[in-house]
């Protein structure tokens, strides 16, 4: 029954983007769906960046394939999770995986290559529909050029998605920065009620489709016909048992990040702060959260492997371990 359920929401959430990709958009003419009629496929080129982007992406790939009225191909830049629904990527994910414009630099030019590259891989694939999930600095400037490119070639431009919107709200005058987006952005599939008004208020296509978070929720329940109450519950005791830690020690939950860099920045703060709080909780034990990045997973076991013998690793790839260790932190 719990699994009907979750199943129940995963659909009602990920239906919404076969819904608009059926809907009213068009491309000369002729909507996707009669594109995708004819070509006896549906064709979809998805890119994300980051380990979240390839949960969702992989979500996406799911329902799609479940949904879909034709048989799905995909292509495109995508991590593990991507690849087990069938991506084959072009090239690791990691290597667009980078935050912030001093980060960049060192990349800059695997970054104008990668793009280069998955701008031709697209235009090779000729595909119905393009969908970026965040990862807004590569996402942004792959959809930019590529619909520049199918402009001055005369070719017919796919539809255009972005999943997860930009965080304008957080950004000094960002709701006016969203106009710049309607010249290569058709719709925008956000993950907060609020973002979807705000995009439209702006002219640019917007549909709130739910957060990627109700996806992992074990449990919920209905309080009635028109409201539901969710909740995530994990197993302390669990998680105790399975690592042999006494309930008497207090337990950390450290996030590091999914990134590379990130975790590269972050760890070593961590590491210092964990060694200064067993000065006061000798039997401090830390859960250490592991990104489902093998990068990541192969930094995080070295540099632990120079802390305390207390360190647990959760693995970012089990949503029940990650719980179960969020129930016991302190």
């Amino acid at each position: 029954m719990i699994f009907r359920r979750i199943w129940n929401v995963n659909s009602e959430i990920n239906m919404k983007l076969m819904r608009q990709i059926r809907r009213t958009f068009s491309v000369s003419s002729k909507s996707t769906v009669d594109f995708a009629s004819k070509d006896g496929e549906l064709r979809v080129f998805i890119v994300a960046g980051e380990v979240s982007g390839d949960i969702i992406g992989s979500r996406v790939m799911t329902s799609l394939i479940k949904l879909s009225p034709f048989p799905v191909h995909f292509a495109g830049v995508g991590g593990n999770m991507m690849s087990k629904q069938g991506l084959n990527p072009l090239f690791p994910m990691e290597d667009i995986a980078v935050m912030g414009i001093w980060e960049l630099l060192p990349y800059l030019n695997q970054f104008r290559v990668r793009l280069k590259q998955t701008i031709e891989a697209a235009l090779s694939f000729n595909p119905h529909v393009i969908l970026t999930v965040d990862a807004k600095g590569f996402s942004f400037r792959f959809l930019k050029h590529l619909r520049a490119t199918c402009v001055q070639q005369g070719m017919v431009s796919p539809l255009h998605f972005h999943y997860v919107a930009p965080s304008f709200w957080a950004w000094k005058g960002g709701e006016a920065r969203l106009k710049g987006l309607l010249q290569f952005v058709d719709h925008v599939l956000c993950i907060l009620p609020f973002e979807a008004e705000v995009c439209r208020s702006n002219g640019l296509a917007a549909t709130f489709v739910g957060h990627p978070t109700l996806e992992d929720i074990p449990e919920f329940q209905r309080k009635d016909a028109t409201e539901r109450r969710y909740r995530i519950e994990g197993n302390a005791e669990s998680f105790l048992t399975e690592h042999g830690i006494s309930s008497r020690s207090p337990v950390i939950s450290l996030l590091p990040g999914s990134r590379l860099q990130e975790v590269t920045r972050m760890f070593p703060i961590f590491s210092k702060t964990v060694e200064q709080l067993k000065g006061s909780f000798p039997n401090l034990v830390a859960a250490v959260h592991v990104a489902p990045n093998q990068n990541v997973e192969d930094y995080i076991s070295k540099a632990v492997s120079k802390l305390p013998p207390s360190v647990v690793l959760v693995s970012g790839g089990s949503h029940q371990m990650k719980y179960n260790s969020f129930s016991v932190s302190t």
